[in-house]
């Protein structure tokens, strides 16, 4: 295997592309949720990439196996994220985009919780520690700003927040199956195709369900999100950064990614005018704070 690379003036100008993608994933899903709901237009979104990762798998002569062990697994990874989009579309219902993008990316805490726990090699150190304390005093802060919504909002926001910070459990609990399973062998497109396939068809059943197949006005912003979101961000941008996974250190990227949120947060405010409380600055700071020490710290050698 070739060795992984160190971040050159190509992958930072790649990671910063990625990384405002994401940021507007969310600010995209609200802003067209008054003419499509948001569960059926992340289902529609998935449904459509999971198509063009299927086609492209075509076009390079590769073929779906079902004896090659990866179908249970990538069926359960597609349920998991499904979950974690269930969770960010109905979410941004009751809180901001702002809110859940940084609520979203606590799943790298859940993550190496998970796998502390699962598997030998991944011991936590006391740097990572502290890292999980700093990241969970984090969310109790940001969460705080919730109980300062005046009437009867309030309620409405911590339910939101929290969706956010379920959603990163379930993307955390997708990346511990993968990494559990036979999918941590399989080619990146294979487990991409899984997740957004069964992604796709259990969230427009349940936006079917929920009523939000009718009353859909495709209107230039209807499009320009479905647009994005299918091709640029379900499709693109998750195939470039499995590229990138395979060609530089994955450590380095994953702290890079980090930026995320901030420009999740920035989009936000710009162009949602979401409102930001000192509170909420502050926990979302010690979350990332709190992210990157668990991320950049070396990990404990198993006994």
């Amino acid at each position: 295997m070739a060795a992984r690379k160190p971040l050159d003036a190509f992958a930072v100008a790649v990671m910063l592309t990625l990384c405002v993608l994401w940021g507007l994933q969310q600010v995209a899903v609200k802003l067209a949720a008054p003419y499509m709901g948001p569960v059926m237009q992340i289902g529609l979104r998935s449904v459509v990439a999971a198509a063009l990762v299927y086609l492209l798998m075509v076009v390079r002569g590769s073929k779906l196996s079902f004896s090659d062990g990866t179908l249970a697994p990538g069926l359960g990874a597609g349920v998991l994220f499904a979950l974690e989009f269930l969770c960010i579309a109905v979410g941004l219902q009751y809180t901001t985009a702002s809110h859940i993008s940084v609520f979203l990316y606590t799943a790298p805490i859940f993550t190496v919780l998970g796998l502390h726990w699962l598997i030998a090699g991944e011991r936590l150190g006391r740097m990572q520690w502290c890292g999980i304390f700093a990241a969970f005093a984090g969310i109790a802060v940001a969460f705080s700003n919730g109980f300062a919504v005046q009437g009867q909002d309030w309620t409405h926001m911590l339910i939101g927040d929290a969706l956010g910070v379920l959603g990163g459990v379930f993307w955390a609990a997708t990346t511990v199956l993968i990494r559990r399973s036979n999918l941590s062998e399989a080619p990146p497109a294979t487990t991409l195709f899984y997740q957004l396939g069964a992604c796709g068809v259990i969230l427009v059943a349940i936006g079917l369900a929920a009523g939000q197949g009718h009353g859909i006005e495709m209107t230039g912003v209807a499009w320009s999100s479905l647009v994005f979101q299918s091709i640029i961000v379900a499709f693109l941008s998750y195939l470039v950064w499995f590229w990138m996974l395979r060609n530089y250190l994955a450590s380095r990227l994953s702290v890079f990614s980090f930026l995320t949120p901030l420009f999740g947060v920035a989009f936000g405010v710009l162009l949602l005018r979401d409102p930001l409380d000192p509170r909420f600055v502050a926990g979302a700071a010690l979350v990332m704070v709190g992210v990157v020490m668990v991320n950049v710290a070396p990990r404990r050698p198993a006994s």
